[in-house]
Parts: C-alpha cells; sequence; structure tokens
C-alpha cells in the first residue's frame, strides 16, 4: 500500500498533521501507534463506574490561543471547567498555586493581612511571583513567608516529582508554581478553559475520520517501514530512539497510577488534592469533577512519579535540565541532516515540556511552515 505520510505517534501531534495533511491537502496518510489506542496520553474511557478517566493523568484543557481553540472546536463541543487545586499544609488543605487566600488558611488573621499588604505593594495585584525570585527578597517577612512556602509547598512535591530540587531545574519549571498574589483560586488564569464534552479519545477520532487517514495500533513502526510505501514521515516519538541512541539515552521522568473505585458520590472537595510534604505520591485525581460524568460512584487516580525505564513504563516528561538539552542538540544536529524527509514534533521528538495547547500550536505550525511551504 502506498502513502504519501507516515506518521509514528497516535497523540495530539501526530493527530493533528494527519488531519491536516488529509483534509487540507488531499494527501494519504498511514499513523502507526504502538500503543492499542489513539491520543498518546490524553486518551480517556469510562471505567466500571461509569466515570470518564484519564488513564495517563489529569488532562485540563487550557489556552490563550484562539487559533488552537477554533481548530479542536472543530472536533467536539466543551464543557466549561476551572481547574482548582488544594495542597495539604501543615494538615490543612489550600489553594495552589499559592495565593492570598493560602495566606488567611495558614497563618493568624493579622500577620496574614500584614503579609498580603507587603506582598502588593512590592509587586503588585494579580502578579505571579516565582518562588525562588520571592525567596531573594530583603525584606525579612517575604523571605520568610518564601521560605515557608518553598518548604512546605514546593521543595517536597518537586523533589518527588523529579528527583531534583528546584534549583536544579530550569526556570521554565520552576516558573510554572508562583505565588500569585490575587484571590482567584483558579489553578490557570487561561481565556479558553473547558473539558471536551464527549473526551478527549472522541475528539480525537473525528480529527482522524477521513477517507485519506489510515490508523494501524499495537505496531510499531519499524515493523512496517520496509512493507509500507511513503514519500515522508512525521516522527513523535523520542528522537533518540529513532536514531539508535547513538549519543546515549535522554532521561525522562515517568508516571504510575493506582485507580480506586468508591460507592460515593465524591471522595475530595476539588477534582485534584496536592500531598508535598507526606506519602509517596504527588496528588490523588477525582475525575468527576473535571469529565462532569454522572455516576452513583467515583473513581480516584493516586499517582506515583518514578524514573521512566524503556519497556516498563512511559516516557511522560523531558527533565529540564542544561545538560539533557545539550543532548538533545546533537540529536537535533543529527535530524538536520534528513533534509525535511523526516520531522520530528511532539514533547518527546522536541524533547520539550508543552502543555496540550503548545502541542497542538506546534503541530499546526510545523503543517502551515514545513509542509505547506515544501508542498
Amino acid at each position: 500500500m502506498k502513502f504519501d505520510w507516515l506518521i509514528v505517534g497516535a497523540g495530539y501531534t501526530g493527530c493533528v498533521l494527519a488531519e491536516r495533511i488529509a483534509t487540507q491537502l488531499g494527501q494519504r496518510v498511514l499513523i502507526v501507534e504502538k500503543r492499542d489506542h489513539i491520543g498518546g496520553n490524553a486518551y480517556d474511557y469510562f471505567d466500571e463506574n461509569g466515570v470518564l478517566v484519564h488513564k495517563y493523568g489529569p488532562h485540563i484543557f487550557h489556552t490563550n490561543s484562539r487559533k488552537v481553540w477554533d481548530y479542536l472546536s472543530q472536533f467536539t463541543d466543551w464543557t466549561p471547567y476551572y481547574h482548582k487545586v488544594l495542597a495539604v499544609v501543615d494538615g490543612k488543605k489550600v489553594p495552589v498555586p499559592f495565593n492570598l487566600n493560602s495566606l488567611y488558611a495558614l497563618f493568624p488573621p493579622k500577620y496574614a493581612e500584614k503579609l498580603e499588604n507587603i506582598l502588593i505593594t512590592e509587586y503588585g495585584f494579580g502578579v505571579k511571583v516565582p518562588i525562588l525570585k520571592l525567596l531573594e527578597s530583603d525584606i525579612s517577612d517575604l523571605k520568610g513567608l518564601a521560605q515557608y512556602i518553598y518548604k512546605n509547598v514546593f521543595y517536597g512535591y518537586t523533589l518527588k516529582q523529579w528527583e531534583l530540587k528546584p534549583e536544579e531545574l530550569s526556570p521554565s519549571v520552576t516558573g510554572r508554581i508562583p505565588v500569585y498574589i490575587s484571590r482567584d483560586d483558579r489553578y490557570f488564569q487561561d481565556t479558553y478553559q473547558a473539558m471536551p464534552k464527549l473526551g478527549y479519545t472522541e475528539m480525537f477520532r473525528k480529527m482522524l475520520n477521513h477517507r485519506n487517514i489510515k490508523v494501524l495500533l499495537n505496531t510499531e513502526y519499524q515493523e512496517i517501514k520496509n512493507e509500507v510505501q511513503f514519500s515522508r514521515m512525521i516522527y513523535t516519538g523520542p528522537i533518540d530512539a529513532y536514531f539508535g541512541y547513538m549519543f546515549g539515552k535522554l532521561p525522562y521522568r515517568s508516571l504510575k497510577f493506582d485507580f480506586v473505585q468508591y460507592s460515593e458520590e465524591k471522595y475530595q472537595e476539588v477534582a485534584q488534592v496536592n500531598y508535598p510534604n507526606e506519602y509517596p505520591f504527588t496528588r490523588i485525581t477525582e475525575f468527576k469533577h473535571m469529565t462532569g460524568s454522572q455516576s452513583k460512584g467515583t473513581t480516584i487516580a493516586i499517582e506515583y512519579p518514578q524514573r521512566y525505564i524503556e519497556g516498563e513504563n512511559e516516557p511522560y516528561y523531558p527533565i529540564p535540565k542544561d545538560e539533557y538539552q545539550e543532548l538533545y542538540n546533537k540529536y537535533l544536529n543529527e535530524a538536520k541532516k534528513l533534509n525535511g524527509q523526516v520531522i520530528f514534533a511532539g514533547r518527546l521528538a522536541d524533547y520539550k515540556y508543552y502543555n496540550m495547547d503548545q502541542v497542538v500550536a506546534r503541530a499546526l505550525h510545523v503543517f502551515e511552515k514545513e509542509i505547506c511551504r515544501n508542498e
């Protein structure tokens, strides 16, 4: 069988590019996926409780990009959803990112008010201040607050998640969890925040429902690359694997989930509760809050970060350290030698910590600037 494109991986990047190539260029695409489902780590399904569950952990869609929102809206209706997260600190559940409401939940009212006034005076209202920046303050009360937040909210969670101290990571990660000088308890403040009404998997099914797109599941691309004729390839897997680890393996973090079902209506107050200090797990997610499932029981996922071991678990997060970026750059240089015959894109191929909307934006950019330009 002959195809114009072979796409390796049926996650966000592979699905978006397959849809664009098939519908906008009228070309034939074969997607090869090693797992038994489409959607990559955004895959969801209904469990025995009738709860729409995210197999690979909570995926909350949020974006400021009208372009990304409009594109995905072709394939799904949306249910508005504002994600809220609590963290257990000193035995109390407080909003995170740490904000002014968190102050009043943890400290005596007069001292919380004093800290609030200092924060607003120093940084302004509605501002997000990275915790490492706050630690540099020469105001004793702010420095004390920063040390408290760093120790009780940030340090333990980061150590469990990455097996690295916060200062050992790229600022792109440490900046993701700031102190928010606001009373807005939402985890995100993006313009568009919602969940696909029928789930991510159904959205991907609609995306791939085209006569020019064929999908092979449970298949490694090496198994078929010599059996199928194709002109060009899009590779969304780990870039080091493509090149046979010629410079060594890029490290990733992985996750393990224990799914537990309960007969009660709800297990916790919000979709996500973080445990930065106690227990070996980082967070508990209750899916009904976010997916809107109507069922008598509920399902939670207890999340344990772990090292990625090829063949034993899934690579989730590239580790953002300079030394690993340098290793990735060696593979990137090899990719450039292929002169565009193989396009590398996606979290694993780019070795970059993308949010979902960033992955979609990247895929659309690749289509417009790298694929259409060469047609």
